[in-house]
Order: C-alpha cells, then structure tokens, then sequence
C-alpha cells in the first residue's frame, strides 16, 4: 500500500490525483495504523519547515516515520518541503529535520535582482538514468519548483539530480530506500507521471 503522508501541510489530493493518471492506488493518511502497513511511502510538503516538524511531532508521526525509513526501509520520497524534511538542519526556523540524509536547507539570497525568489516555474534538472527514480528521463528534464529555501548535501553521492538558479542545487537526494525531489512532480505533466511511475515500480 503507498501512503501519502497526511500531517497538515502538502498538495495530497494534487499527488493522488497523478499517482491515479498512472495506474497506482494510493491513500491519504495521518493515521498511525494506515502507515505501519504502508509498503511505500510518499511525504509531500508546502509552507514552513518549523510548522512540518511541528505538526509531525504534535500528530505522533515522527517515530512511526523513523521506523518505516530507518528500520522497515520501504521506499520513501519526500516531495518540496517533503525533502527538505529529510535534511538535518533548516536555515528556515533554525530546526532539525529528521536526518535521513546528511544535508542541510539553506535560503536562497541574491544580490542580483532579476533572480525572484521564490524560485518559481519550470526549469532543467542535470541527472542520468542510472538511478531508479529516473529511469527513462533523459538529461535535462524539466520539471516545476515553488520553493525559497534550497538544499545542499554534504556528500556528493547523495546527489540525484541539480539545478541551476543563481547557484547549482541539489534537486533530488537519494540514499538507500529514502529518495527526494525539490520540484513537484504532481505539477509535471509527463516527466512528473514517468518519475512517479518509477518510484512506484521501486
């Protein structure tokens, strides 16, 4: 069963929507019990990183989410601030994330003004195909990012995928069966349902 991750903040319906497009069954929810019988799991986000820890640790997810990840292994992917989640540390009110992956969320700030942030709308991602999650996308894709805040790993091997935006960003993370992406792939359109279909075929 693929769960998405109800804990108050993400596009859920968005996500199930797609997911749908291709064929995969899934399920919202907060709930404790649905999760512990989750065989994948997808954790989406949009707003502050402060209030999703919050909300996490105030519905009683964060050890129920540590277990699936840490212990059980089941695929995993954070979606926008669903992948800054899983950083250690947030620039965006001074919070620890849970750590899956050593990197850090950084704000994005730049002298030149033609740069608006957020960092909003299309742009290119540099991968290969050699990881799972982007089977069949060739170099360059495009995809759609909202998001202010940016991520940066510590170790190279845990980078996916980057991006260009004032700087070279990691757009997607990746370690063992924990996966990241810093764009929406809900929001696009056929490069966004292959690499869903990918994920859930992982």
């Amino acid at each position: 069963m693929l769960v998405i991750v109800d804990y108050g903040m993400g596009n859920l319906n968005s996500v199930k929507n797609m997911l749908k497009k291709i064929g995969q069954n899934s399920v919202i929810s907060g709930e404790i019990g649905i999760l512990e019988k989750a065989d994948k799991i997808i954790l989406p986000g949009v707003g502050s990183f402060e209030a999703a820890m919050t909300n996490i640790k105030n519905r009683n997810l964060y050890d129920i989410l540590n277990r699936k990840a840490l212990v059980d292994k089941i695929p995993l992917l954070g979606i926008c601030l669903g992948m800054q989640l899983l950083t250690n540390h947030s620039e965006e009110g001074n919070v620890e994330g849970f750590g899956w992956i050593d990197a850090n969320t950084l704000k994005f700030e730049f002298n030149n003004n033609n740069l608006k942030i957020p960092h909003m709308g299309w742009n290119r991602i540099r991968t290969d195909d050699s990881n799972l999650l982007f089977k069949n996308l060739q170099e360059k894709s495009k995809f759609y990012f909202v998001h202010s805040y940016y991520v940066r790993c510590s170790q190279k091997s845990n980078s996916l995928a980057t991006t260009e935006y004032g700087l070279t960003f990691d757009s997607s993370i990746h370690k063992d069966n924990i996966y990241g992406t810093q764009f929406h792939p809900e929001k696009s359109h056929k490069y966004g349902m292959e690499l869903l279909k990918n994920f859930s075929n992982i």
